[in-house]
């Protein structure tokens, strides 16, 4: 998938795998790395920039925060139920 075709994050993303596991083939020049490596700088400048112009509908953020405040109390009963009885 050419850097030219990429379109969206999750595109992105699996562009970015791609080139990591090429960097990492003993069989890629350096020459080809440096290049990789131009790739993947473009690319990730792209996906911050997709990320910082995102907006979540009202709707969306509710539910995101509904999550988030549900994972905290969770996280704060595993917690809880994982110390000690210091009491007696």
């Amino acid at each position: 998938m050419p850097e030219g075709s990429v379109r969206n994050f999750d595109e992105i993303s699996d562009r970015l795998d791609q080139i990591i596991a090429t960097v990492r083939s003993k069989d890629t020049s350096l020459e080809r790395s440096l290049d990789l490596f131009d790739e993947a700088i473009e690319l990730g400048s792209r996906a911050v920039d997709m990320v910082d112009k995102f907006e979540l509908t009202p709707r969306e953020a509710d539910k995101l925060e509904q999550e988030y405040d549900e994972d905290a109390a969770n996280e704060s009963k595993d917690s809880q139920a994982a110390s000690p009885d210091t009491n007696g």
